[in-house]
């Protein structure tokens, strides 16, 4: 009897702990801790970390608990300042692998930048101090305007207050990686900044999130994509697009998401889901293409991929971005620029933009990130989105169900201020804080949101409403408890054998045939090729001027030769490079090739003379009617489309050694005239008959 009361008391015992458990407490298995400096309690053989190093267990110390439970404790330890440094994010430097060799062994390319630079003055202590409205501000011309938008913006992207200054001074939290440096460098800096975090008071640790790092990209800019670095080399997101493959679409995520995760990058500025529906804007090569329904399918499976179904400790988290949309700017134009501040619907598509966004929102997206656009001649408020209330909070929070971070892009405050710029400072923060911004990017010193709150403006729960998400996000990804890296683990994990070998698969499944008369293609057996690439002033692995290829290594069953003369077949990779984001000057913008940096007279001539293979690197819907159309189509036997590939992903479509499969993931003008008579928030497919050289899903393989 005493045995049988015995087994029923800890039964008991079991079914209250399991009760206990699911009432906040809910794990038990003890996690991996990853500490420097604090010291470590044990309660009943468990671990924790004294973060605050007060001798006790807090409740947010203590890993057993929701991350909803620990936030609000911690939430109540922190001062105004501390909430306040919590709210802004900005770009952190590293010494650098060329810092460091200059230094003569003074400094390590891993260390923190203490340098300084005023970033954090130029930007965030614009908060504290009364600016002048923009309408008293003195007037430029377009030329110096794009001068000052355009070259400052992207200094300043490149700037940062020593980390120090902005760890401890403006307890800043959260910043953004955009240096490009080895698996080892980033690996080591990513843990001494840790280390620096897990010093100060609270012991609170950073998050560090970056812009895509996974791509061959060729006109991408500074603050968009740090284009091909260590990790895993894919093609461009249009390329992902274009392969019609949402398992391997997945893959690339999962892949992606280990390597930033091994060097210490847990959350990412991307992906897009704007559609590309105006093709003049500078940011489509960002893009998924410009079928909603197809770029919601692809959002979903990037947000699982790098996510997982819910935040975890192996995570990356993602900032989804441009809400509600930024593709259908005024003739093109991006608003970035005062010139490009307006987005229209002349098609009355506003609702079709909001499709992938929706799939973001449904797959978990920890963050989205509104566009500095306005809203022209819709039902909404015509000031830019980060202040726009209807639509972030009624449309996005209340209507579409988004429960994450809105995080702000960079700037809006002080350089991108559309349709407030009559407000002051402080009047602005109060608009964006009031409209359900969490998060202010391109901003260190928090003076302008701690000046807000110290005169009444806005209301503290705003403020502990931002913090609790922002905490939320870092508990859920296991920062608390472990935010170290292992260095060498992550050399094994970056672009490892495995990782290249699926990168290579997707980088020949982007490539799309597009015409292929009298069967051109393949290359047949014993073919002399004369192979081209033509491309100035771009970026990444194309990036190299007009190269000749000549390298075979019995790998094809042809023959490369140096002069189109020698040649059967002439093989011309066309990369435009213009139409940059950041070189806009608010003049038309042209989609022809001979406005974008290619010699049209050059390819025009070769392929008068020689049977030719065009191949276009797509990073715009290019018009290339000046050296190929249905009508003059000279002596091109085929036509294919890259997104940010290989040659030797190249030269296995041409050769044959892959079928190719992709398809286009937009449509490309017929004309210039067909461009300006577009309508900009309407995709391609849905334009009149006759708007369209090649079609939006147009693609072949051969017989």
């Amino acid at each position: 009897m005493k045995n049988i009361l015995s087994r029923l008391i800890l039964l008991v015992s079991a079914a209250i702990l399991t009760v206990s458990c699911g009432q906040g407490r809910k794990q038990t298995v003890q996690p991996d801790l990853g500490y420097r400096s604090v010291p470590v309690i044990e309660k009943r053989g468990l671990k924790f970390k004294d973060l605050n190093r007060n001798g006790k267990l807090d409740n947010y110390e203590d890993w057993r608990l929701s991350s909803e439970e620990r936030s609000r404790d911690l939430l109540s330890q922190m001062s105004l300042e501390q909430k306040a440094g919590f709210m802004v994010i900005n770009s952190l430097n590293m010494v650098g692998s060329s810092r460091a060799e200059a230094s003569e062994g003074s400094l390590v390319a891993s260390d923190l930048d203490e340098g300084g630079g005023g970033q954090g003055m130029r930007q965030g202590g614009a908060g504290s101090r009364q600016q002048r409205p923009a309408a008293e501000r003195p007037q430029t011309g377009a030329g110096e305007r794009q001068g000052r938008a355009g070259g400052d913006y992207l200094a300043s992207l490149s700037r940062s207050s020593g980390t120090s200054r902005m760890v401890k001074e403006f307890n800043m939290r959260h910043f953004i990686l955009r240096s490009n440096e080895s698996t080892r460098v980033t690996a080591e800096w990513a843990n001494k900044l840790q280390e620096l975090c897990e010093s100060e008071p609270l012991g609170i640790p950073c998050i560090i999130t970056s812009n895509p790092r996974n791509h061959i990209t060729t006109n991408a800019a500074l603050g968009s994509s740090v284009g091909t670095t260590v990790f895993s080399v894919w093609p461009g997101e249009l390329g992902l697009s274009a392969m019609r493959d949402l398992e391997l679409t997945r893959e690339f995520a999962d892949i992606a998401r280990q390597e930033w995760a091994s060097v210490g990058l847990r959350k990412g500025y991307m992906y897009m889901a704007d559609l590309s529906t105006e093709p003049r804007w500078s940011r489509i090569n960002g893009t998924f293409g410009e079928n909603a329904e197809w770029v919601a399918k692809m959002i979903h499976e990037i947000v699982i991929g790098f996510q997982g179904e819910k935040l975890g400790p192996g995570s990356v988290a993602l900032t989804t971005k441009h809400f509600p949309g930024g593709g259908a700017g005024e003739k093109g134009q991006d608003s970035h620029f005062d010139w490009g501040k307006k987005e229209i619907f002349p098609g009355g598509m506003f609702k079709n933009n909001l499709i992938p966004f929706q799939a973001a929102i449904d797959a978990g997206t920890s963050a989205i990130m509104p566009y500095y656009s306005l809203p022209a001649g819709t039902e909404y408020e015509e000031v830019g989105y980060a202040f726009n209330k209807g639509v972030i909070n009624d449309l996005l929070r209340t209507q579409m169900g988004f429960r994450g971070i809105i995080n702000s892009d960079t700037g809006p405050i002080d350089r991108m201020p559309w349709g407030v710029e009559d407000l002051t400072v402080p009047e602005r923060y109060k608009k964006a804080i009031e409209a359900g911004v969490n998060i202010f990017s391109g901003i260190s010193d928090p003076a302008g949101i701690i000046d807000v709150v110290n005169k009444n403006m806005v209301d503290i729960s705003l403020i502990d409403n931002s913090v609790l998400l922002l905490l939320k996000e870092k508990f859920d990804l296991g920062l608390f408890e472990n935010p170290y890296v292992d260095v060498d683990a992550a050399e094994t994990i970056v672009n490892n054998d495995k990782f290249r070998e699926k990168a290579d698969l997707a980088l020949r499944k982007s490539i799309v045939l597009l015409r292929n008369e009298k069967e051109a293609l393949p290359l047949k057996s014993g073919t002399k090729v004369y192979f081209e690439a033509l491309q100035r002033g771009g970026r990444g692995r194309q990036a190299d001027g007009a190269n000749i290829y000549m390298t075979n290594d019995g790998k094809y069953q042809t023959e490369f030769v140096d002069t189109p003369a020698k040649a059967d077949v002439v093989i011309l990779w066309i990369t435009p490079t213009g139409n940059a984001l950041f070189g806009s000057t608010g003049t038309p913008i042209s989609m022809i090739l001979s406005q974008n940096n290619v010699d049209i007279d050059y390819v025009n001539r070769i392929s008068a003379s020689k049977p030719t293979v065009l191949v276009i690197n797509y990073t715009s819907p290019w018009v290339i009617d000046e050296i190929y159309s249905e009508n003059a189509k000279r002596n091109i036997g085929a036509v294919l489309a890259t997104f940010g590939t290989s040659p030797d992903a190249l030269l296995d479509v041409l050769t044959g050694k892959f079928n190719p499969t992709g398809k286009m993931p937009f449509s490309t003008p017929v004309s210039q005239a067909a461009v300006e008579n577009n309508r900009e928030d309407v995709p391609g497919y849905l334009e009149p008959d006759g708007y369209a050289l090649f079609r939006y899903d147009e693609g072949l393989s051969y017989n």
